[in-house]
């Protein structure tokens, strides 16, 4: 495993039990987020098999199963997912990476990464768009989130811990750009101001899968 991926599952191992407790209630007051997510589960339909890559302990994936999704969550993190499987276990939770799915080609309808592509250097994220593209079925929908800026964070500690990781913030024009390489049409974004708590903008892209 590549040292950076080493690093962000150390990190998130790490902080899963106190993360979770920070944010299990911030959909609550989060009205765009929850807006976004709302709008791509009506995108897909009802009924439709997604996949929430970067799940964290599963809060964006239980979201979206009561939006009538048939939803799967996928973390780097052994930590996270067992926090993830011990609030959800009706949900399906596994361990992977976002750069190489265990799921076969063109089975999703649709494909969540909700802020989790911001600790995969720039430089690696067409190969990961890449492999968006390949899970998704021709016109499946494709919905990120991450923090707007141009500069990396090294992160040594949050949540209450002491930690190693990096964080990226990232162009919207410049991911656009890169998904459209990617063979997924980009069809709307959103750039909001940041909110309480948060340092920078934060935008929100929807593709589609050619």
């Amino acid at each position: 495993m590549a040292d950076h991926l080493q690093r962000v599952r150390a990190a998130y191992d790490t902080v899963a039990v106190d993360y979770e407790l920070l944010i299990r209630d911030h959909l609550a007051a989060a009205h765009f987020d929850r807006a976004a997510l709302n709008t791509f589960a009506e995108l897909v339909g009802r009924g439709g098999a997604v996949a929430d890559v970067g799940c964290g302990p599963g809060r964006i994936t239980e979201y979206l199963q009561t939006r009538g999704l048939i939803v799967r969550g996928i973390d780097l993190s052994p930590g996270m997912v067992g926090v993830a499987r011990g609030l959800h276990p009706e949900l399906q939770f596994e361990v992977g990476t976002m750069a190489a799915l265990a799921l076969p080609d063109g089975s999703l309808d649709g494909l969540v990464a909700w802020y989790s592509i911001i600790h995969t250097p720039p430089e690696e994220l067409s190969g990961v768009f890449g492999e968006f593209a390949r899970v998704l079925r021709p016109g499946g929908q494709l919905l990120l989130a991450f923090q707007v800026g141009d500069e990396p964070r090294q992160l040594t500690h949050a949540y209450g811990h002491d930690i190693d990781l990096d964080a990226w913030r990232l162009a919207p024009e410049r991911i656009a750009a890169e998904l459209e390489s990617a063979d997924l049409h980009v069809h709307a974004q959103t750039v909001r101001d940041p909110a309480e708590l948060e340092k920078s903008p934060q935008a929100i892209l929807y593709a589609r899968r050619s």
